[in-house]
């Protein structure tokens, strides 16, 4: 590679476009727009439904080209349902194919980066760069096994330790770790992962689909003579939402002007409507999921946008990934999170924060936003956009990347010399 040129990044991820996922093709497109020669290693898509995408037939290997992105597809065993040996057998068949892939296949690269989860993942990227000497940047999204444990997927005591293990193992075989929030990093150092060998690059959003909404305003969304609070997301265990209900139904009793409408769906939706129809909650609305390029519409109508999550500490040192969502399209923030998610909120100034699973802190809030002047919730949405832009967007991360990548691909060419 000459002195001017980028480095060649080999990129492995389970999940790739068009499949959902954080850092897809929009990361490395814009890799690729600025300089980097990129290289995609992926499965076949089957996510979340472990069906493989219609125009997709499992192969041996199968390589694209999307706006200049060189995209391997591997085999791997489809499948996402509740069978842990079934989703064990998934990570690991994508796991085995990439390694054999780095092995003895891949282009001879630079960098090598690898997305987190899932842990089989790490395991086979550092295995490629043992052999092949390839430095590894590890983008940890989940922090196995805590996450594991809080959302309730994973109970058994010693398989937690065992995964516990293993990151500690991938850790060290790393050349550089990448977390999403200061708190990850916290509880690497407490790990005993070295300060100097981890960044802290805030995930975007995706930004073309919120800037570019398409669709209309569902029929059922309150009126203009509300407030309109909304939530947009998954409805789960960890969003702990019945706390969201019974702020409601003090606002309700209060006499409040402000609606809260759940955008989405998730396990728990179907009991959190039978429950709100049984409190009789007339200022609560339930509406469907609708497909990301028509999210972006129901964002933009709101007045408050809505971030609750469990108390627990492992949501105290994350970044919900509704956050910067919610801050790209320029609306105030209402984070009922504790820890750096709320700490996020109070330095853009754009929004107000309550204690999780309080409902009435949570009614508070919502109160106090409601009688706000609009001129200050204006405010509040351009201090939003604003943050975004200069802290967290596409372009922001990406050139963070950037410079990981050149910093470690000089260090390994220095010392070649």
């Amino acid at each position: 590679m000459s002195p001017a040129a980028k480095p060649r990044v080999l990129l492995l991820t389970q999940w790739f476009d068009p499949e959902p996922t954080f850092k897809g093709l929009v990361f490395a497109r814009e890799l690729v727009r600025q300089g980097f020669d990129v290289e995609v290693v992926t499965g076949f898509p089957n996510y979340p439904g472990g069906q493989v995408y219609a125009g997709y037939k499992i192969k041996l290997i199968q390589r694209e080209c999307i706006d200049g992105v060189q995209i391997t597809r591997l085999p791997l065993y489809p499948n996402h349902d509740q069978s842990a040996l079934k989703r064990v057998m998934n990570y690991a068949s994508f796991a085995a194919s990439a390694l054999v892939y780095g092995l003895f296949m891949a282009k001879r690269a630079d960098v090598m980066y690898a997305y987190h989860p899932p842990l089989t993942v790490g395991v086979a990227a550092s295995l490629i760069r043992w052999v092949r000497g390839i430095p590894l940047v590890y983008d940890i999204q989940d922090m196995w096994p805590d996450t594991l444990r809080a959302t309730g997927m994973l109970n058994n005591p010693r398989a937690l330790a065992l995964l516990g293990r293993v990151c500690d193992w991938v850790y060290k075989r790393v050349d550089q770790l990448v977390v999403l929030s200061p708190g990850f990093k916290r509880l690497l150092l407490q790990r005993g992962v070295p300060e100097s060998k981890i960044d802290v690059i805030y995930n975007w959003a995706d930004e073309s689909a919120l800037m570019t909404p398409m669709g209309a305003v569902p029929a059922a969304f309150p009126g203009a003579d509300r407030c309109k609070v909304v939530f947009a997301g998954n409805m789960g265990k960890a969003q702990a939402l019945d706390a969201v209900l019974d702020a409601a139904a003090i606002l309700q009793a209060r006499g409040s002007r402000a609606s809260l409408v759940m955008l989405g769906g998730g396990v728990e939706v179907n009991r959190l409507k039978t429950r709100a129809l049984e409190m009789k909650l007339g200022n609560m609305v339930f509406l469907p999921p609708v497909p990301m390029s028509e999210v972006g519409t129901v964002l933009a109508a709101a007045d408050v946008l809505l971030v609750h999550l469990r108390k627990d500490p492992l949501f105290e040192i994350t970044i919900p990934s509704k956050t910067q969502a919610y801050m790209a399209v320029g609306k105030p923030l209402l984070m009922a999170v504790n820890g750096d998610a709320a700490d996020l909120v109070r330095q853009a100034c754009c929004g107000l924060t309550a204690e999780s699973e309080n409902p009435k802190a949570l009614a508070d809030a919502v109160d106090a936003l409601a009688v706000m002047p609009a001129i200050e919730l204006k405010t509040m949405g351009e201090s939003a956009s604003r943050f975004y832009r200069e802290a967290l967007g596409l372009q922001v991360g990406a050139a963070k990347f950037a410079a990981v990548f050149e910093n470690l691909s000089h260090k390994v060419r220095g010392a070649e010399k």
